[in-house]
């Protein structure tokens, strides 16, 4: 059984989540008839809340396909109801101009894509704070939501500091997407406490580190560059931060460790730790394909004692970071987390 969890009370979710950016290129070749096909798979097996944004490449318009070629079963029941996040992410270049008829547009094209009336979350994100507009742009969707093209407002690479701008907005903001994992923890510093305060739950991406987190990688070297796919690459430089390849492997070995009495894997233990942590609703996961529903059914069958919780605590407690507030390091274009950003998607992907 695939855990639930209510957000509020007219609003539930899959505490397992299907991402959309293995789908958007860079990732190997999708198969567009097999993908939808593999998205029933998925809903059928309790994974009914899938992540998706304005800027993937064409993932908006395949989820599309797919809640147009099932819309009958999901009436009829012989599937259950399926919630949509998607994000809406301004590119870099129009953050300076951008005006409420820009947010406005971009909204409907997901409403558009998706083919539906109302988008079930829109996950906000703003590239640069030194340029402003974030809260104007976030209380658009405010509007947007008071028209009915919104049913809830999220948040998405914010940091502390950010958020609570919104917050005393007046934006209603329902849920928070953030990078989370054993080998990053930058939510812990101060996002976690504001999630308490105000009743902001995690939505949790990089719980498995692109897949290093992973038996594959157990006793493996350090892979070459250029590694195969963009998540290795973003997730490589986290290592890095972490304490590096050696650190890393430690980490492994001990959740190798863990795991053995459960009977499941390495990435199993790790994405149960952050289901296990404070304020998380749930982690998005990066299957392409069916091959993991398995695994991923176990996640609802054990839970991470008090015993194995030390230990990882211990363990990471030797870590040198990541530091600085969340999503910092990403945001510096100049450094090596920024350099491989794509900041003007939303153009591209029109």
């Amino acid at each position: 059984m695939i855990e639930r969890i209510p957000i509020h009370s007219h609003y539930s979710i899959s505490r397992i989540i299907k991402g959309g950016w293995h789908l958007a290129g860079g990732h190997g070749v999708v198969d567009e008839a097999q993908a939808i096909e593999d998205m029933r798979a998925f809903v059928e097996a309790g994974i009914t809340t899938f992540d998706c944004a304005d800027i993937y490449t064409g993932v908006e318009v395949l989820i599309g396909k797919f809640l147009k070629k099932y819309k009958k079963a999901f009436i009829s029941a012989d599937l259950p109801p399926v919630q949509i996040h998607t994000k809406y992410v301004p590119d870099i270049d129009a953050l300076a101009t951008l005006s409420p008829d820009d947010t406005t547009a971009i909204i409907d094209r997901s409403l558009q894509r998706l083919g539906v009336e109302s988008l079930d979350l829109v996950q906000f994100a703003w590239w640069d704070y030194n340029i402003h507009g974030y809260v104007e742009a976030a209380l658009q969707l405010t509007k947007l939501k008071d028209a009915g093209k919104i049913r809830n407002i999220g948040v998405t690479n914010f940091d502390s500091q950010h958020l609570m701008e919104l917050l005393d907005a007046g934006v209603p903001i329902a849920m928070n997407q953030v990078q989370y994992s054993i080998l990053d923890r930058r939510v812990e510093n101060d996002l976690t406490p504001i999630a308490k305060k105000f009743n902001i739950p995690f939505l949790c991406y990089g719980s498995v580190a692109g897949g290093f987190l992973s038996d594959r990688y157990l006793n493996s070297p350090d892979p070459p560059e250029p590694l195969e796919n963009r998540s290795l690459t973003k997730y490589r430089l986290i290592i890095e931060e972490f304490g590096g390849y050696s650190l890393f492997q430690e980490v492994l070995e001990l959740l190798r460790s863990i795991a053995n009495p459960y009977q499941v894997d390495i990435a199993e233990v790790a994405m149960r730790y952050i289901l296990q942590k404070p304020m998380v609703a749930g982690i998005i996961v990066g299957a392409r394909n069916t091959h993991h529903l398995k695994k991923l059914s176990r996640l609802g069958n054990f839970k991470l004692n008090e015993n194995d919780l030390n230990k990882i605590q211990n363990l990471i407690s030797r870590s040198i970071g990541p530091l600085g507030p969340f999503y910092a390091l990403e945001r510096d274009k100049n450094g090596k987390h920024g350099s491989i950003m794509k900041y003007n998607l939303n153009t591209e992907n029109e």
